[in-house]
């Protein structure tokens, strides 16, 4: 392993190490939103690209749907059933998508709300 690799590995371990659980869910939400919004720009010419995007995204509102229902879920009830109907939007929405009916830029603006909320932004849902 040559050194930029190691460090770059040493680095990684920290860094997970004093992520919390809102970190990773915001970086989750990230990736799976940059992912998007480059096959937003990419549109018809990569079809691959797209089946991708959505992939990604749908696996990460799964998960979160299925942290959401468990009952040991903290958040509030008002919060998890708005965030669930969100989830299941997004599941829904993505079908669309993927069948040229329905506009990818409501995913991203779904996600990058979940982003702020996470950020505790103004403004967030």
């Amino acid at each position: 392993m040559n050194a930029l690799l190691q460090a770059r590995t040493a680095y990684r371990v920290a860094e997970d190490a004093t992520r919390t659980p809102r970190d990773a869910e915001y970086q989750a939400f990230a990736r799976a939103t940059r992912a998007l919004t480059a096959a937003a720009r990419t549109g018809t010419t990569a079809p691959g690209k797209l089946a991708d995007a959505l992939t990604l995204n749908r696996r990460l509102w799964m998960v979160l749907a299925a942290d959401l229902a468990t009952e040991g879920n903290q958040l509030p009830e008002a919060l998890r059933i708005g965030l669930l109907g969100l989830a299941q939007f997004v599941l829904n929405h993505s079908d669309g998508v993927l069948n040229g009916t329905a506009d990818i830029s409501a995913l991203i603006d779904v996600n990058t709300a979940v982003m702020r909320g996470l950020r505790g932004e103004d403004g967030a849902p």
